[in-house]
């Protein structure tokens, strides 16, 4: 299904999508919403999976929260964070799926060259 919007995008809309950008433009985000991609988990099981500190995991996860991409939920003592926006992951494989065919066009450019 495909949602149309009016174009020019109005600039209000514009600061929206440029917010929204900044927020996943980090890799320390993107690797948190990776994980996430298998289910949720604790601030410990995400500093365990990046390899980074529990007070850097818990900044991001803040970012990622006030942005509305992940939430938060209730696991006994522990609370899981959950991706709210799965639309991430689609927005991740076509930008994957870019960088593929632009290496792939290098590849042969550069096969030619040889």
């Amino acid at each position: 299904m495909s949602t149309s919007f009016p174009h020019p995008l109005p600039d209000p809309l514009v600061d929206l999508i440029a917010a929204r950008f900044r927020v996943l433009a980090d890799p320390m985000r993107i690797k948190i919403l990776d994980r996430l991609r298998e289910g949720g988990a604790t601030v410990k099981e995400l500093t365990e999976a990046t390899g980074s500190s529990q007070q850097n995991v818990s900044k991001h996860l803040g970012v990622l929260h006030n942005a509305g991409l992940v939430f938060r939920e209730k696991d006994g003592h522990f609370i899981r964070y959950v991706c709210a926006d799965p639309g991430v992951y689609e927005l991740c494989e076509q930008v994957c799926g870019g960088l593929r065919r632009q290496l792939s066009a290098l590849e042969e450019i550069l096969g030619a060259t040889r």
